[in-house]
């Protein structure tokens, strides 16, 4: 006559025991995953700002912005056009301290930001200098690893944008001076200010690159009627009481990186 033998008591727990080290493993280290990535976005913020003052300090100028590039890095075979360049060719910008999307005689400032500090090896990374050419707005399209650098958290990036000056606090944006900033998010309509961190995580680059506000500083990030349509990020549209919501754990946020000052 056949025996059957069942699992018994011990190994079902030695079992137990051996899955449970297996969940939390995984958990762990999608949690360090996170972390790793999160702390990527505050040390690439602080190093493109670096960069730009160090960029500022060799050369006189904001990269992109440059009314010289090509007596350093030679001339791209058209200027400001819409090819990508070969090598470290680039075309000049119009030297007026704002970075500036493709216009007839000057273009591409938020591409060529790029590939000047790229060509003055400030940055890692090769950058085609040129706008992505389709889209709303063909001549400020960036292209995520392309013309802009690629964050570590997928389908991000980092982007330059000359914002002007808002007098009051509004659906898109708090209350702000005009100036040159860099966003970083998923990739929306002529930026890369698109969702892409929750409120705690975007609270916590902040407070250890700035104030902890959503509204004033260095950093900051877009009002509470979002950019993308999403959750909200902050608790209001209104500057002077807006904080990050950390009640809400949907990825509901974008930066904004004031490099150049405010």
């Amino acid at each position: 006559m056949c025996r059957r033998h069942g699992f018994s008591l011990v190994e079902l727990s030695i079992v137990l025991v051996i899955l449970g080290l297996l969940t939390g493993g995984i958990l762990g280290g999608q949690s360090l995953i996170r972390a790793a990535e999160l702390r990527s976005i505050a040390s690439d913020l602080f190093r493109y700002g670096t960069a730009v003052n160090s960029f500022r300090d060799k050369y006189f100028s904001f990269p992109g912005d440059m009314n010289n590039a090509t007596k350093f890095w030679g001339a791209a075979s058209s200027c400001p056009g819409s090819s990508a360049s070969t090598g470290t060719l680039t075309c000049d910008g119009d030297g007026n301290g704002l970075l500036t999307p493709h216009t007839a005689t000057y273009g591409n400032e938020y591409f060529r930001f790029w590939q000047h500090m790229a060509n003055a090896g400030l940055i890692e990374g090769n950058y085609s200098g040129v706008a992505g050419g389709s889209g709303a707005y063909p001549e400020q399209l960036p292209i995520i690893g392309t013309n802009v650098p690629r964050g570590r958290i997928s389908s991000t990036g980092y982007s330059v944008f000359y914002a002007l000056a808002v007098t009051a606090d509004g659906q898109l944006f708090f209350k702000q001076p005009s100036g040159n900033i860099v966003f970083f998010g998923s990739l929306l309509g002529n930026s890369t200010a698109g969702d892409a961190i929750a409120p705690e995580e975007a609270w916590n680059i902040d407070t250890k690159l700035d104030d902890a506000l959503p509204a004033s500083g260095v950093v900051t990030t877009p009002t509470s009627s979002n950019s993308n349509g999403g959750t909200d990020c902050a608790t209001t549209n209104v500057a002077s009481t807006a904080a990050y919501d950390l009640s809400k754990t949907t990825k509901s946020c974008s930066l904004q990186f004031w490099a150049f000052g405010r």
